[in-house]
Order: structure tokens, then C-alpha cells, then sequence
């Protein structure tokens, strides 16, 4: 037998809610293949077999939040899985003796209730109960779903998606056709309100920001730089840079590579608190915030040695992480370790914000949106790309001083940029 445990998605991750079985009992498994789904306030994520053979324990259901390295499901080796061997027929009853002539005659045995027949859309496998219920409440056959989960599994999204598609319009009744003498029902306004409950990495992010405000002094400071040099050296290559590498350049790696250089020069920013202590950290292992599609959460994977890295290479990582952040295919490891962190809200348009401390860390560095705005330069006024930076820091270990002189450097990295350091 191989235990198949909740894994462990982030440093201050204690828990985990198991939101979906990719198997069921009995279902054969490789190594690596999705075997289930896992939903934290860090990540959501299909989780991989430990070892091929077949599912034959499920011990947390879907839904049940348990504490990480908890045993979720058992995995045998193929042929030895009681959950997988064909059910035994059941023993014949035994033959009752014959009545004596004189004897009442038995009661009539009731005859057993029909078996409800399965639901044609049980063949893309089990059905959340929140997309039975949703079904159940809005008359929906399951049926007529078309399924985008693993296996064709129906997911909440699907259940949306086709309630969006139908419309408003009313359930079908199975009730008799008695309307006719019936008085006409009044008008009534329609709801005013909608009831949602949060989803599972609603409900964890909701915490862990809770967590961190009521753990870290919050400290925010916010710097002007001007990115001109960037601008025009990023406009100037950015066509043959996509055609040598296969994706864009953009200024979050421009940030990257000069906040991690930074952090060389003020590296107790790179640090944490444990307690009483202070935990310096020899790697810098840089947390990059990804926006999930429709505002779905946020998922803050981790760039390892982010300082050994160039602009390219650490581009080649952010477009990577995105893309497996919003694909449900982060590893454990992707999401752990981090020292330090930037959030580029600039991408929505925003000139600055107060992130708030990805906790264990002490700071986290925003990058607003870059702007074109009539600067003062040698007494003249002048046309400059400017961004606007913002650190927020964590009062107990950094000072403003300190602070300060790590966006200074930040600062000066990039408006100093060489044309050769790409």
C-alpha cells in the first residue's frame, strides 16, 4: 500500500480542503497522473499519484478540509485492491423447511423497490454535491451539461455557464395542470439580492489576510521611477525578443532582476520573523502574484534564485508560473520558500497600492502602472515613462530608514538600466 497524503502548499499553509476526486475506488492509476483536487488561499491544484496501481482506500471525501500530511486515499499495487476485484455474488438464502399441511400459510413477501436507475450523466463520472444540488433547484437534467472538468466531470463552472446560456427562463413543473382554475398569482419584484457561499480559496485567502494584518506592523512607502530608459530599450527589442524566445518582454521582469539585486545590498528585506527570532534567509526566492481568471483568487508562486537569473530567464519563469498558476498545474514546491514578493497591480491600470505582507515574509514590493507625464528635468519639462513602486514592510523588523533605502536602490537599478544587460 502507498498512503496518498494532503500536501503541504506553502510555509504557512496547515491545512487544505480536498475539493474534487480526479478516481474512484477501483480506478487504475500511473505515477504523476492528476489524482485529485486541492484548494488552499495559496493555490488551486491537481495533485499527482505517488505510485501506480489502483485506488482502493478514499478516506477524506470531497469537500472535508484536513491538516496537511494527513492519509487522504491508500493506492495498492494492481490486482490486490479489494476496492478494485469484482463484487462477490451474495450466498443464496437457505431453503426454508415445508410448513407442516395444517400450518397458516406465510404472509406474502413484499416485492423489493425497483433499483432508480443512474442518471445519464453518471458515465462522466461522480457529481459534486453542489452541482447536484444547483441542478436539483433550478430542474437541470445533468444530462444536457456538457462536462469540462477531468473526465468530462460537470463542474460549478459548467453548471454557470449553462444556466447563463438558458436564461431566465422558469423551471419546468411536474405538477398536474390545475393552473386553469387557479387565480393569477401577484407580480413580485424580482431579488434585490444574491446569496453566494465564498469557495474554498475565498475562505482561506480571507484568513491568511487577516493573519497578516494582525501579525505584521504594516508599513507602506512609495517611490517615483523613471522608466524611460526601460521604455525605449524594451520597445526597441521587444519584436526580436519574442521571436527568439517564443513569448513578450515585459517591465515586471525589469523589477524582478532590480529588486533581487537589491536585496543583496539590504538583505535583511529578504528575512523573516520566527517568534523571537530572526530567520536570514541565504537564498533569494522571489514570489510573483498571479491574478486568477474572473478574480478567482491569487496564487503567489516562487522563483528559486531569482538573483541568478537574467531578465530573460526570469520573464521565461513569470510567463511559465502564470500559466501553470491559472492551469491548475503548480507542483508543491512551486509555492514554497518564497523570501520576498511582487504584486504588479500596475497591470490593471493601478498607479499605486498597500499590498499586504505574504506571510512569513517582512516585505512585499507593488509595481504600479507606467505613465507617460510632463517631468522636470535640468529645469525643463519633459516627456518621461514614470512608475510608481510601493513597499509595504513589516515595522517590527524594518525600519523606514531602511526601507527607503531599498526602493532608493531599486530605484536607481532601473533608471540607470545598460542596454546590454538583458
Amino acid at each position: 500500500m502507498t498512503d496518498i497524503v494532503m500536501p503541504q502548499m506553502g510555509e504557512s499553509i496547515v491545512e487544505g480542503t480536498l475539493t474534487k476526486w480526479l478516481k474512484k475506488p477501483g480506478d487504475r492509476v500511473e505515477r504523476d497522473e492528476p489524482l485529485f483536487e486541492i484548494s488552499t488561499d495559496k493555490v488551486d491544484s491537481e495533485i499527482p499519484a505517488p505510485a501506480s496501481g489502483v485506488l482502493s482506500e478514499v478516506l477524506v471525501e470531497e469537500g472535508a478540509t484536513v491538516s496537511i500530511n494527513t492519509v487522504v486515499g491508500r493506492i495498492s499495487e494492481a490486482g490486490v485492491a479489494a476496492a478494485a476485484a469484482p463484487a462477490s455474488a451474495p450466498a443464496p438464502a437457505p431453503v426454508a423447511a415445508p410448513a407442516p399441511v395444517a400450518a397458516a400459510a406465510p404472509a406474502p413477501v413484499a416485492a423489493p423497490a425497483p433499483v432508480e436507475a443512474a442518471s445519464p450523466s453518471e458515465v462522466s463520472g461522480p457529481i459534486s454535491p453542489l452541482v447536484r444540488r444547483m441542478a436539483r433547484e433550478n430542474n437541470v437534467e445533468l444530462a444536457n451539461v456538457q462536462g469540462t472538468g477531468a473526465g468530462g466531470r460537470i463542474t460549478k463552472q459548467d453548471m454557470e455557464s449553462f444556466l447563463g446560456s438558458r436564461g431566465a427562463s422558469p423551471p419546468v413543473s411536474t405538477a398536474v395542470a390545475t393552473t386553469q382554475s387557479m387565480p393569477p398569482l401577484a407580480r413580485t419584484e424580482p431579488a434585490k439580492t444574491r446569496v453566494e457561499p465564498m469557495s474554498t480559496m475565498r475562505q482561506k485567502i480571507a484568513e491568511h489576510m487577516i493573519f497578516s494584518q494582525r501579525t505584521s506592523a504594516h508599513v507602506t512607502t512609495v517611490h517615483k521611477v523613471d522608466m524611460t530608459r526601460i521604455a525605449k530599450l524594451r520597445s526597441r527589442i521587444k519584436d526580436d525578443f519574442q521571436n527568439r524566445y517564443g513569448f513578450g518582454l515585459t517591465y515586471l521582469s525589469f523589477v524582478a532582476c532590480a529588486t533581487a539585486e537589491a536585496l543583496h545590498s539590504f538583505p535583511l528585506l529578504n528575512a523573516s520573523i520566527e517568534g523571537a527570532n530572526i530567520i536570514h534567509h541565504r537564498d533569494i526566492n522571489l514570489g510573483i502574484a498571479v491574478a486568477l481568471d474572473g478574480g478567482h483568487g491569487l496564487i503567489v508562486p516562487v522563483i528559486k534564485n531569482a538573483d541568478e537569473k537574467n531578465v530573460a530567464g526570469l520573464q521565461r519563469s513569470i510567463v511559465d508560473l502564470a500559466a501553470r498558476s491559472r492551469s491548475k498545474q503548480l507542483k508543491p514546491d512551486e509555492v514554497q520558500g518564497g523570501t520576498f514578493s511582487i504584486t504588479n497591480f500596475g497591470s490593471f491600470g493601478s498607479i499605486f497600492a498597500t499590498p499586504v505582507i505574504n506571510q512569513p515574509q517582512v516585505a512585499i514590493l507593488g509595481v504600479g502602472a507606467l505613465e507617460k507625464v510632463p517631468v522636470v528635468v535640468d529645469d525643463a519639462i519633459a516627456i518621461r515613462s514614470v512608475a510608481h513602486i510601493a513597499l509595504t514592510f513589516d515595522h517590527r523588523l524594518i525600519d523606514g530608514a531602511l526601507a527607503d533605502q531599498f526602493c532608493q536602490k531599486v530605484k536607481s537599478i532601473l533608471e540607470n538600466w545598460s542596454d546590454q544587460v538583458i
